[in-house]
């Protein structure tokens, strides 16, 4: 998904300096222009969010007389937008009015400061009583203010090439019931169906937070009863050290790479193997299962540069099981990013009027069918329209039962890197599964102020 990169303090002044001479002289200089800060895709033929705010911004234009918007695109991998994000916060001069953060790294902004807190304008919105609680959560602060609108959440699953499967006699309609299962289909295409790659999972620090939670915590997660969190203990308040699960889900991917089940490590620790496996690899009919997101179509739509009508034709889909088969029977983590005004925003009032014409029940479908997102809200979940607009809506969406949410406290960025760092090095074989789970322990305790408990 997205990844938290450290980034040298030189690297980190160069961005900074980019980011400053980007975005002008920041909010404060017209009360009547709201600007609206958002990632922009690295790749120059996918525009959804692109075409999705500029017809935003007609309509708020049409509807508020005398105001305009400002669309602020920042145009980065997923890390250094984390970096120029956090740099445009820091000051008035360069706060925009409106940003789009990722909810797994809110709480480390609302720590800081940077962000409003919303209560005050959400209460008089009746339109908030249509989002799910669980998304609702993603977006609230230690304190139990709500500093963000979620847009739309999103899950994890199995996809798979039918014609891969049929040539390695495998059935069309594969549904795993444990890991084994999974390893097992991977093998059984390394045997029969040789070129291909049998099984993608993402590994190591150059993806970031796609291997911590599209591979690692798909894998921690599955190895509970489901009503137990495995990294984090609430009860206590602390990050629970790697035990057993931590270590099975370490030798799973251990396993896919040693095995050479998975692609070359070079190319598993390529930082642009996300855009290989949606552009290449699964169009192409070169791999053979991968665990990944619900929003993977939205790069074969008509109009992306990758389109791919046949994609579900030609694909399968299956839930990720859990470990052993134990309830419920299979996994998913759910994440999704907020629309948050700036502590130092200029014109945060015309900033919520701007979430609410973003987050009419109209607009939000339409995201979300553009996205290939997830609804956060009900009554556009409800809606039979929005269930039979894509392929996979409605498995993605019936995941949503089986789903989990990060632990998104402030340290959480610090241990996803640490979970990263254990998972490369097992990938590259350097460090032995204990060795790897000693290791995270060790960065866990000096990354949480030694919060941590055993279990």
């Amino acid at each position: 998904m997205r990844p938290t990169a450290a980034l040298t303090p030189l690297v980190a002044l160069v961005l900074a300096a980019t980011t400053l001479t980007a975005c002008g002289g920041g909010s404060g200089s017209d009360p009547d222009t709201v600007k609206v800060s958002f990632k922009q895709s690295t790749d120059n033929s996918v525009k959804v969010m692109d075409t999705y705010l500029a017809d935003i911004k007609k309509q708020f234009e049409k509807a508020h007389p005398g105001k305009k918007v400002e669309l602020v695109p920042i145009k980065a991998p997923d890390s250094e937008y984390y970096t120029k994000l956090q740099q445009m916060l820091r000051s008035p001069k360069t706060a925009p009015d409106l940003v789009y953060e990722d909810t797994f790294l809110i709480n480390s902004d609302i720590t800081s400061g940077y962000l409003k807190p919303l209560d005050p304008y959400l209460a008089k919105w009746p339109d908030w009583n249509r989002f799910i609680d669980t998304a609702k959560a993603a977006a609230k602060g230690e304190d139990g203010r709500t500093y963000g609108v979620p847009d739309g959440t999103d899950t994890r699953g199995l996809w798979f090439s039918k014609d891969i499967f049929a040539k390695a006699g495998l059935p069309a309609d594969w549904q795993p019931k444990t890991w084994n299962d999974v390893l097992d289909a991977a093998r059984t295409i390394k045997k029969k169906v040789p070129g291909v790659i049998p099984l993608n999972v993402y590994t190591g620090k150059p993806v970031g937070e796609a291997a911590t939670m599209q591979t690692f915590e798909m894998l921690l997660y599955g190895t509970t009863d489901g009503g137990t969190d495995p990294l984090y203990d609430k009860a206590s308040k602390k990050w629970i050290a790697g035990g057993q699960g931590f270590e099975d889900a370490l030798s799973f991917v251990e396993t896919v790479y040693k095995e050479k089940l998975g692609p070359d490590v070079s190319d598993a620790l390529d930082p642009n193997v996300m855009t290989r496996v949606r552009g290449e690899w699964l169009p192409q009919g070169e791999l053979g299962i991968a665990l990944d997101g619900s929003w993977l179509p939205q790069d074969w739509l008509p109009g992306s540069g990758h389109e791919w009508p046949e994609w579900s034709k030609e694909l399968g889909l299956a839930a990720m099981p859990t470990q052993h088969g134990q309830a419920l029977g299979k996994v998913s983590m759910s994440g999704g990013w907020t629309w948050s005004i700036p502590a130092k925003a200029a014109n945060p009032d015309l900033a919520f009027d701007f979430i609410r014409t973003m987050q009419t029940k109209a607009n939000a479908q339409k995201w979300y069918i553009a996205n290939s997102g997830i609804a956060v809200r009900e009554d556009v979940a409800e809606d039979v329209a929005y269930a039979g607009a894509q392929p996979g809506i409605k498995f993605f969406t019936d995941l949503v039962a089986a789903t989990h949410y990060r632990p998104a406290y402030p340290a959480y960025p610090k241990v996803s890197t640490a979970i990263q760092e254990a998972m490369e090095s097992v990938t590259t074989g350097d460090a032995s599964v204990e060795e790897a789970t000693n290791a995270y322990t060790d960065a866990l305790k000096d990354a949480t102020d030694n919060q941590v408990v055993e279990r």
